[in-house]
């Protein structure tokens, strides 16, 4: 297949492409499981924090925000896919700037996911849809769970951060019923107190093992009298393969709403 001239990615930027990229790097921990469960031969390259599929054996080319340029550009990629939050945009214009071409995506909310990897797998790489993401729309299809639950979700701690609004995460607990008590405001990922997150009044706090490893020795006791829930990262955080199940293994993890 002859790609078009006018192939642009998610922030609507030329992508310089002449045929279906054969050899792919990857900068996203996510896009990387969803590259090497569909086109593992396609994947040649990924970072030190691409952990799935399990076993994965590429080269790395160290970390999401200080990739190795050199090694990247070494591994003669034809396309180098990243992701607007994850990587940084100096990163991204110096590989452009090297003549490699660069897919960023865009990805705040589930719908934009699916819509994000049906657009790199078929303008990109000439591909049909994965079986696992048709299996993600249909999942994400269900209805909303009811009642409303209020939550909040740290993802970090001394200091707390918690997910706030116009994030990906944030448009999954909606999706499962729940309402984030840091919906609303500026910042994407606010600083905040215990008490900041006593006084909201959330009916339960989810706690995640990524970014930051909460346990059941770590996190729970810092909100006395709220229901704390340990949940999967992945589940609430990645938008590869693993959102084929990550709907229904955070509502049994939630108790089966």
């Amino acid at each position: 297949m002859a790609i078009s001239a006018a192939l642009v990615d998610d922030l609507g930027e030329p992508v310089p492409l002449t045929g279906p990229a054969r050899r792919v790097v990857s900068l996203v921990p996510s896009l990387t499981e969803a590259l090497a469960v569909t086109v593992p031969d396609r994947l040649v390259g990924a970072t030190d924090w691409c952990t799935h599929p399990a076993g994965l054996d590429v080269p790395r080319v160290r970390g999401t925000k200080n990739p190795d340029r050199s090694a990247i550009a070494a591994l003669a990629p034809d396309l180098v896919v990243c992701n607007r939050e994850e990587n940084r945009r100096l990163d991204v214009d110096r590989l452009r700037a090297s003549g490699i071409a660069v897919w960023v995506t865009v990805i705040e909310a589930v719908d934009e996911a699916l819509a994000s990897m049906r657009r790199l797998f078929a303008e990109a790489l000439d591909l049909p849809e994965p079986g696992w993401l048709t299996a993600a729309a249909a999942e994400w299809a269900r209805p909303v769970p009811a009642p409303p639950l209020r939550c909040a979700v740290p993802v970090w701690r001394d200091p707390w951060m918690v997910v706030g609004p116009r994030t990906f995460t944030g448009d999954v607990l909606a999706r499962l019923g729940l309402v984030n008590v840091f919906g609303a405001g500026e910042n994407r990922y606010p600083h905040v107190s215990v008490d900041d997150v006593l006084a909201a009044r959330p009916d339960v706090v989810l706690l995640p093992d990524e970014p930051y490893l909460f346990t059941a020795d770590d996190g729970p006791e810092a909100f006395p009298g709220v229901r704390s829930v340990l949940v999967s990262g992945r589940a609430l955080t990645w938008y590869g393969p693993s959102l084929a199940t990550a709907r229904a293994d955070l509502l049994a993890a939630l108790g089966a709403r």
